[in-house]
């Protein structure tokens, strides 16, 4: 055999060997991408199959570039590029392959929480860069300190936000849902990218905080380690008001607002003796941030009533000068008064003389819409006659509303006649004008006519025998009937009169 013969035996040779390896890689690329669409229907995590999907697109590409490497007439140096680019399209789909597989479950649509996606991405570019090193070895050494500098020097904002992003997902100071006062401001985090931080504050606007920023500044994460909150608001009172008698006020002003939780007791420190007020701090807690504004609302308007009520008084600052009494809630003058208890059943026996005797011993009170004026079970001696506004009367063992009472309407009598606890809830519908009469103010008044302590327990018992029946409907309970004259005693021993 010729040397001519030779060569073109050795040329062919090299040839077949040529296309034989490039159908063997088709095949490794098609038996790639088979498998990868295969594990992709496999599973529930919308992650995976969408990473996956990546995988499939680089392991197609990779078998396309080598079939026309092997069959379609290309130039020499689009070959060469050709055989550059392949190994490394097949490097990037097995790593974001191995990566998403090992790391996120196959049976949960959910990504971990020590892995989550910026880290995943990231393991999968540092593996990637080794690999991309191993294949190309003179070529990226030749390059790497040039490109180096040149690549820090562009984008060393970028890269900044990159790593303190990883460091965020890793440490994790905060996640997506949390409220966070970030640099001044509350929000609440609504997206973690690559580059910034993403937080929607209470008005409604998106901050966006660059993660280079994150990890320079202060971050107070109100929802961990829980979602309890505390609040603070501080509430000035009247130098002549002793101040157990005000931190018992604001307790009980407290006592069932819905805003707060109700597990942790309120607390009212006295914090500052200012120049025109005792200064006191109420210490609420709330698992909702995003309100506490609203909370801060209820509180201060629960205690101003309750101020009101009792005749404590919120001081004005000291440059104004003038001279402060309680303030009464309306109606102001006792004539008024006296015509509230005109209209009230019981009371009907009354001369005009008596009620106004009655009114000025009375106290007038108000009520805010949502407030408790009476609890059931509660300890009273006092009743109440309605002057203003709507009130909400309910059961502790009956659903819902058993009654609604208006101007005219009174409550609390039997309180007030035989000193039993309340019956009932009474709760204020809305702002809420009452006469309280207290059992002293009612002693006071039928001591020198002991005759209308019968008529008063006349009408008492009709009203009540009503009310028994309308609560044995509403709560499927026989009604309880009590004899007049043992009702008469009980009254009698009560209010301390003589037989």
């Amino acid at each position: 055999m010729t040397a001519g013969s030779a060569g073109q035996a050795n040329g062919g040779d090299a040839a077949i060997m040529g296309v034989l390896q490039n159908e063997t890689q088709v095949i490794v690329g098609i038996i790639l991408l088979v498998a990868m669409l295969a594990l992709r229907g496999a599973t529930v995590n919308r992650h995976i199959r969408s990473k996956l999907l990546i995988s499939c697109a680089l392991f197609a590409a990779y078998a396309v570039t080598r079939a026309l490497a092997g069959y379609a007439p290309i130039s020499p140096d689009l070959a060469r590029e050709i055989g550059i680019a392949d190994p490394l399209l097949l490097a990037f789909g097995v790593i974001n392959a191995i990566v998403v597989l090992m790391i996120n479950p196959w049976r949960a649509d959910r990504i971990p929480e020590k892995f989550p996606n910026i880290v995943q991405d990231a393991l999968v570019i540092a593996l990637f860069a080794v690999a991309a090193t191993l294949i190309l070895q003179e070529k990226i050494l030749a390059t790497t300190a040039v490109g180096a500098v040149i690549f820090g020097l562009a984008l060393q904002d970028t890269l900044g936000n990159l790593f303190a992003g990883l460091a965020i997902q890793v440490e994790k100071p905060f996640r997506v849902g949390h409220w966070v006062t970030i640099g001044g401001k509350d929000g609440l985090v609504s997206e973690i990218t690559w580059r910034a931080t993403k937080i929607r504050t209470k008005a409604g606007n998106f901050v966006i905080v660059p993660n280079s920023a994150l990890a320079r500044d202060t971050i107070t994460n109100y929802s961990e380690p829980t979602l309890e909150t505390r609040i603070e608001i501080d509430i000035g009172a009247s130098y002549d008001t002793p101040p157990n008698d005000v931190k018992a006020a604001i307790q009980d002003a407290l006592r069932d607002e819905p805003a707060i939780l109700r597990e942790r007791t309120p607390e009212v420190l006295l914090v500052d003796f200012g120049p025109s007020s005792i200064i006191y701090r109420v210490r609420v807690w709330t698992t909702d941030f995003a309100a506490d504004e609203r909370v801060r609302d209820r509180v201060r308007t629960r205690v101003y009533y309750a101020f009101r009520r009792l005749g404590i008084v919120i001081p004005y600052p000291i440059q104004v000068q003038i001279e402060q009494t309680p303030v009464p809630a309306k109606p102001e003058s006792r004539s008024a008064l006296a015509e509230a208890l005109a209209g009230v059943e019981i009371f009907a026996s009354l001369t005009d003389r008596q009620r106004r005797e009655l009114a000025e011993a009375s106290r007038p009170s108000l009520y805010a819409a949502g407030e408790a004026i009476v609890h059931q079970g509660d300890e009273g001696s006092s009743m109440f006659v309605m002057s203003r506004g709507e009130a909400s009367v309910t059961l502790v063992d009956a659903e819902g509303e058993v009654a609604r009472l208006h101007k005219g309407a009174f409550f609390g009598e039997m309180s007030l006649l035989t000193g039993e606890p309340r019956t009932a809830t009474v709760t204020a519908a809305t702002d809420c004008e009452l006469v309280e009469i207290g059992a002293d103010a009612f002693r006071r008044v039928v001591l020198p006519d002991p005759a209308l302590v019968e008529r008063i327990t006349s009408a008492v018992t009709a009203r009540r025998s009503d009310l028994e029946v309308h609560r044995a409907t509403k709560t499927a309970q026989p009604a309880a009937a009590e004899a007049p004259q043992t009702f008469l005693t009980r009254v009698r021993q009560f209010l301390r009169l003589s037989h």
